[in-house]
């Protein structure tokens, strides 16, 4: 027994009132559900990142070692996602479901950490980085971590750790690519 009255909430404590006060400030304004589902489209399965490197892939076919590191980036988003959903199988943490949080878009599990959308996302941005010019890691990571509270569906931990784990995973894919570029320039 919680000892609560009919009708009565329990306040959020720790990372749910946290996830509370995002959607709280972000949730209601002007087009943030509707961004932050169209970063999750986007995100879902590394989709949106995968297409981008096979984009980059067909613009620099003449190329090959860019049209190899364009390949390579939309691999380790596969990659990453491929992992975070292995970890999500071991950990099996639960998704948010305080009746304070508000869940504003379906999910493929009911499995929380990591977050596969931070994961992708992170390794897509450090991969893309270099090939684009561009700083993609504060101009991609930060949104979608932001856009899993916004919908509801992920404590502020499976954001930080998958985040964590795509730019280990980026960074990996991308030593590894440096190496195979050297390899290819020696012969």
């Amino acid at each position: 027994m919680t000892g609560l009255l009919p009708g009565e909430v329990t306040a959020p404590q720790g990372e749910t009132a946290v996830l509370v006060a995002v959607q709280s400030a972000l949730a209601g304004r002007p087009g943030g559900l509707s961004t932050a589902r169209g970063l999750s489209h986007c995100g879902a399965h590394s989709i949106g990142w995968v297409a981008a490197a096979l984009i980059g892939a067909a613009i620099n076919r003449r190329d090959k070692a860019r049209r190899r590191s364009w390949l390579a980036a939309g691999a380790g988003a596969f990659g990453a996602h491929a992992a975070s959903v292995i970890i999500k199988r071991v950990v099996r943490r639960r998704r948010p479901s305080h009746e304070a949080v508000r869940v504003n878009v379906g999910t493929p599990s009911r499995l929380s950490f990591p977050s596969s959308h931070a994961t992708s996302t992170a390794a897509a941005a450090v991969l893309l980085a270099p090939l684009t010019g561009l700083p993609l890691p504060a101009l991609l990571i930060p949104p979608m971590a932001l856009s899993r509270l916004v919908l509801g569906v992920h404590y502020p931990t499976d954001v930080a750790a998958g985040a964590a784990l795509g730019a280990l995973i980026g960074t990996a894919v991308r030593r590894a690519d440096s190496r195979l570029a050297l390899k290819e320039e020696q012969v």
